[in-house]
């Protein structure tokens, strides 16, 4: 096992690697564990009818930036020209980006004031509140959670809910299932609770009094009733965001040391 805890990251793909390297900037060493793998899912006929019916949504909402990578994809297929009169929805910057970067479109995220970029703070926005007969596109991941599409159907949304990702959970390395087992790393980083539910099986305890950064309260909450003791909210789920919420953490627990050295000299 390596002497030097590192902090322990758990976003696959290209983003994992982009906040790997925005806490490398802080001078601090990162693992990679990929809990995660995502893949496209074959398209179906449910998907087909979407793409061709494009344009007889009124607002399309978008969950992850895997899935504004799969809309895209099939946009560019069937609409070489996008219609006008759709309004998108973001449930956060990162995702925002990759629709505004291969669709060219505006996007709508949720408010500052929130605070954080979960679903609850994008179903605050004011164009949310009364859907009165309109047709809402929801492209998300297969599985996952039904909040999205249960309030807006309660706010009179008739609305689609396109599954075009799947998600499969990976078992640990051996070299990485030692460290949650003993706790050896500087910090975890989880923006998924999905992610953080599998996790807390392959913790001990003493992985589980180490610093957790979450990138919302939602996850916060379930890190409490999994067991971790120390979670520690960012200010939202970008790299930038994770990074130096990881900065912090580490210093106050270097503080922490240097004060119960100072005691007992």
């Amino acid at each position: 096992m390596e002497t030097q805890p590192r902090v322990v990251i758990t976003r696959p793909g290209k983003r994992g690697a982009v906040l790997a390297a925005a806490i490398a900037d802080y001078g601090l060493p990162v693992a990679r564990f990929e809990a995660m793998s995502v893949e496209a899912l074959p398209e179906t006929p449910e998907q087909r009818a979407a793409w061709l019916d494009f344009d007889q949504f009124r607002r399309v909402m978008v969950v992850s930036p895997f899935a504004a990578e799969c809309l895209a994809e099939a946009l560019d297929r069937f609409w070489p020209q996008l219609p006008v009169g759709i309004d998108y929805y973001a449930v956060g910057a990162a995702t925002a980006a990759v629709l505004h970067e291969r669709l060219g479109v505006r996007v709508h995220v949720p408010p500052a004031i929130a605070g954080e970029d979960t679903s609850e703070a994008l179903l605050t926005l004011g164009s949310l509140r009364a859907l009165d007969h309109e047709k809402v596109l929801l492209v998300a991941g297969e599985g996952g959670r039904t909040l999205f599409a249960e309030t807006l159907a309660a706010r009179g949304a008739r609305v689609t809910r396109l599954a075009v990702y799947r998600r499969t959970l990976q078992p640990p390395e051996p070299a990485m299932a030692e460290c949650l087992a003993t706790g050896h790393f500087r910090a975890l980083v989880v923006s998924s609770g999905e992610i953080l539910d599998y996790l807390a099986r392959w913790c001990s305890d003493a992985a589980l009094n180490q610093p957790l950064i979450v990138s919302s309260a939602r996850l916060a909450t379930l890190a409490g009733k999994l067991g971790f003791r120390d979670p520690v909210v960012a200010r939202g789920a970008t790299p930038t965001a994770l990074a130096a919420a990881v900065s912090n953490a580490c210093d106050s627990q270097e503080a922490d040391v240097d004060q119960d050295d100072l005691e007992k000299g």
